[in-house]
């Protein structure tokens, strides 16, 4: 099979980031008449730039691994080709389905995710504030794509488009779409459904480029009372150490000083981000279920 060179789009489409997040600024105070919150996206880009510098090297790791297993075994002899472009469009984004819930209902995968959803603004920077930590382990969600019989480089070129894909929706600047768009793909509105944490759209919207697996899967919730962005507990820091391991600190130190069996310890790595062993936390969930007992009870 010929194998083409493909670059790293990522980095192609770093000017476009910076151009774009600055005509947001500009839109933000000169026609919503908002105060753009500097700081905030300062952590943002700085935790988007230490993320593509660590790509740098993982990167080559997740290749060198995919390249083994697919040398190894695949079943399939997938050529590059314009079908198999479509297919790994629509295989990537429900890996992609799968990595991002999982990301919010295992702890383990939440530690590096928590990155993304720190922010209580939403914005195009909020986009560039990536993990620090998750490229090294979460591209096993990807590995059943090479076992199939897709060719590494085409995995890794999608997963970049897919990325590339979701900077635009980080916006308040679009209200909705025509409603055939926002019926198949993810929109702004969708997104920021995603990012709040308002009870009814916790654990929501978990797609990539179609928005149809969330509705598959029972887990779409459309946009309709105002987001309010964050994490159900706020961390409170603009310190990007801290944004990119203040989860990983906490999940360790729960695990090593719990005073609880064995079992129960091992779960606060994988169970759901807020368990506890004692049941005194609370849940996405019982938020949700609050929520809608409140919503039943109004007249």
């Amino acid at each position: 099979m010929e194998i083409p060179q493909i670059p790293d789009l990522i980095h192609y489409a770093i000017p476009f980031f910076a151009i774009t997040v600055l005509l947001e600024i500009v839109l933000t105070v000169k026609i919503k008449h908002e105060e753009y919150a500097f700081k905030d996206a300062g952590t943002s880009i700085l935790m988007g730039l230490g993320n593509t510098a660590i790509g740098l090297i993982t990167k080559g790791i997740v290749l060198a691994l995919f390249y083994f297993i697919y040398n190894v075994f695949h079943l399939f002899e997938i050529p590059f080709t314009w079908w198999a472009w479509i297919l790994i469009l629509l295989a990537d984004d429900f890996c992609y389905y799968w990595f991002h819930r999982i990301s919010h209902e295992s702890r383990f995968f939440w530690a590096s995710h928590v990155v993304h959803h720190s922010s209580e603004k939403y914005n195009l920077s909020t986009a560039l504030r990536q993990t620090w930590t998750g490229s090294f382990y979460t591209f096993i969600f990807w590995v059943p794509l090479i076992i199939i019989g897709f060719h590494p480089i085409m995995v890794l070129v999608q997963m970049s488009i897919s990325l590339i894909y979701q900077y635009w929706i980080h916006t308040e600047m679009i209200n909705k779409l025509p409603k055939w768009i926002e019926a198949v793909f993810n929109t702004p509105s969708h997104h920021r459904a995603h990012h709040a944490k308002n009870p009814q759209y916790l654990d929501r919207n978990y797609a990539g480029i179609f928005i149809i697996w969330d509705k598959l899967f029972g887990t779409f919730e459309p946009e309709v009372e105002k987001p309010v962005y964050g994490l159900v507990v706020n961390i409170e820091t603009y310190n990007p150490i801290k944004v990119a391991f203040h989860e990983w600190v906490s999940m360790f130190k729960d695990f090593f000083t719990s005073k609880t069996s064995l079992r129960n310890r091992i779960k606060y790595l994988f169970k759901p981000p807020g368990w506890r062993h004692d049941g005194t936390s609370v849940l996405s969930s019982d938020l949700k279920k609050e929520w809608l007992d409140q919503k039943d009870e109004q007249p």
